[in-house]
């Protein structure tokens, strides 16, 4: 099966100058991934830059290129977000621009923008371009997630992607179509991270470090959505399991309501942590140092899947076929939209895992 495309099929020792927007927010970019070590594989010499949110610059730094690894040529920050809350400053607008011209700096004979929303839509449009260049991105939305159509007007190739399609597979789909490749199956697993990187990572000298106690497990309660949350009762009896087995239980949040919460479960677990805020670039070192993360469907929880890391992902109210973790057999996926699992399927699959 192969993508449909008027672009000519490029020769492995050809150089393109390749594009790729996905802005946000963390799974997204997450599972955004692979395509760098897709397109890596067949055009070993290309430049291949990224526009991204500035808040998730820390996903991508480690597949930069550097010391004979070939990987992301320029990660290019993009400030929408907080140029949203000044934009009566003279200080955004000269951020703007000068994003602009950084943008620019390179004429790019192939765009990928796989987020069909406008905010991406428009930094494509933004974007220097060679002659003929091809600016490919979404001709529909999957199901459950974000899409502006107005967005198909910037591009020049639309792809028709399945209603439901996995996110990698979706990001894939349009990669495949912009360069006239076959689509690639799920047979061929996706890589996210060198190898060298994941075995690099510890907690040694991490701000939060001495207040972890090995083994631990990680328990990501919060998300963006309520409905996607699982049951604070739910949380306490599997916290509870874990710590009578000599876990402990860590309890991350990323604002005052989530801090609460995550006070309230622990306060009934015996040596529960509530830990202090952690950014990004900790968070892979604290996951990759877990015995085990148990998290609803949210970015750190991907984060821990896309590491390769024992992961438990629980799904409550989204489906499981747009963002599960099928590349490992350190991942297990239970529950299902409108069919959140039980405390005794979370610890089965836990037990899998821990054993």
């Amino acid at each position: 099966m192969s993508a449909v495309s008027s672009t000519p099929v490029l020769n492995p020792s050809a150089n393109p100058k390749i594009l790729l927007v996905k802005l946000s927010s963390l799974g997204d970019v997450l599972h955004n991934l692979p395509i760098i070590w897709d397109l890596r594989a067949r055009l070993p010499n290309a430049q291949i830059d990224w526009v991204v949110e500035e808040g998730y610059v820390h996903l991508l730094k480690p597949l930069l290129s550097r010391d004979g690894f070939k990987g992301i040529d320029r990660i290019i920050p993009f400030g929408l977000r907080r140029w949203k809350k000044n934009l009566l400053k003279l200080s955004t607008w000269k951020q703007f621009f000068g994003f602009k011209a950084e943008l620019q700096e390179v004429a790019y004979d192939i765009i990928i923008e796989t987020q069909g929303l406008l905010k991406s839509a428009i930094v494509c449009s933004l974007a220097r371009k060679s002659s003929g260049a091809v600016i490919a991105g979404l001709a529909n939305a999957t199901e459950f997630s974000g899409y502006e159509p107005i967005a198909r007007s910037f591009y020049n190739q639309s792809v028709q992607v399945p209603k439901q399609c996995h996110a990698v597979d979706r990001s894939r789909w349009v990669m495949c179509s912009a360069l006239d490749w076959p689509l690639l199956e799920r047979s061929q697993a996706p890589q996210f991270y060198p190898d060298e990187y994941i075995q690099s990572l510890s907690v040694t000298g991490k701000p939060i470090a001495h207040q972890l106690v090995a083994p631990y497990v990680l328990c990501f309660h919060s998300t963006a959505r309520e409905a996607k949350r699982w049951p604070n009762n739910h949380w306490i009896e599997l916290g509870k399991a874990f710590a009578s087995r000599g876990y402990q239980v860590v309890f991350p949040w990323g604002n005052l309501a989530e801090q609460a919460i995550s006070k309230e479960i622990a306060s009934q677990i015996p040596n529960a942590l509530v830990p202090p805020a952690f950014s990004i670039e900790e968070a892979f070192s604290v996951i990759a140092s877990a015995a085990l993360t148990v998290g609803v469907d949210t970015g750190l929880t991907h984060l821990a899947a896309v590491l390769n890391k024992p992961t438990v992902e629980i799904y409550c109210d989204s489906p499981l076929w747009k963002t599960e973790g099928y590349w490992s057999n350190q991942i297990r996926n239970v529950g299902d939209i409108h069919h959140p699992p039980t405390v005794a399927a979370v610890l089965q699959a836990a037990n899998e895992l821990l054993l």
